[in-house]
C-alpha cells in the first residue's frame, strides 16, 4: 500500500469541497470535456459532473479512486476514473482532447507541456499549486513540489491569462502560499 493509499484509507484527505477558484471559473464555462489531474477522492470531478461536464479523473492512489467511484455511484454520476502514475506517464493525454484541465495541489513540471497540448483551442487550464514558503509556521514541503514565484505564469506565456494570483489564500486549508492561474489557450 502506498503512503497516499494509507492517507486516503484513514480519511486524511484535506476536504471534499471543491476549491472556490475552480467552481467560480468553471461555472462560467459551457460544460464540455474535463480532466482532473491528481484528482484524489474527486472533489472537483464530482462537482464538474454535477454541473454537466464529461469528466476524467486520474490519481495515483487506488484507494482515492475507489472512494471517488463509490461517491459517484451514490450520487448517480458518471466520471471516468483512472488509477495511474503520472510520473511514469501511465496516463496518456491526447492533443486537444479537453475543454478544461484542472490541477490542484499537484506539481509535476514535465507534465505542463502535455497538459497544454491536451487543452483544446479556446479551452482552459485552472491550476492551484503550492509556492515556496519560508513561513516558519507552515509545515515544510519537499522543494521539488513547490513552484517558484512567477513560474506558473511563465508556463502559460502566450495564453490568455484570465486570472493569476500568488500569495496566501483563505481557500487553502494549509494556509500556505499558492500560485493560481486560469489560462485560456489561444492557438
Amino acid at each position: 500500500m502506498t503512503d497516499w493509499d494509507e492517507r486516503y484509507q484513514q480519511g486524511r484527505h484535506i476536504t471534499d469541497r471543491p476549491h472556490p477558484l475552480i467552481t467560480s471559473f468553471a461555472s462560467r464555462l459551457a460544460p464540455g470535456r474535463a480532466l482532473d489531474v491528481a484528482s484524489g477522492t474527486g472533489r472537483h470531478a464530482i462537482w464538474l459532473a454535477e454541473h454537466g461536464w464529461q469528466v476524467t479523473a486520474v490519481d495515483y492512489s487506488r484507494i482515492a479512486i475507489e472512494i471517488l467511484r463509490q461517491r459517484c455511484r451514490d450520487k448517480g454520476l458518471a466520471v471516468e476514473s483512472v488509477t495511474a502514475d503520472l510520473e511514469r506517464h501511465e496516463f496518456g493525454i491526447e492533443p486537444e482532447s479537453y475543454d478544461m484541465i484542472i490541477v490542484c495541489n499537484y506539481l509535476q513540471r514535465d507534465l505542463f507541456a502535455t497538459l497544454k497540448s491536451g487543452t483544446r483551442i479556446g479551452g482552459t487550464v485552472i491550476a492551484v499549486i503550492a509556492l515556496v514558503d519560508n513561513d516558519p509556521n507552515i509545515r515544510p514541503m519537499n522543494p521539488a513540489y513547490l513552484l517558484n514565484p512567477g513560474e506558473l505564469q511563465a508556463e502559460f506565456q502566450g495564453w490568455e491569462i484570465v486570472h493569476s494570483f500568488e500569495g496566501k489564500s483563505a481557500a487553502d486549508p494549509h494556509r500556505r502560499r499558492t500560485a493560481e492561474i486560469v489560462a485560456r489557450r489561444r492557438s
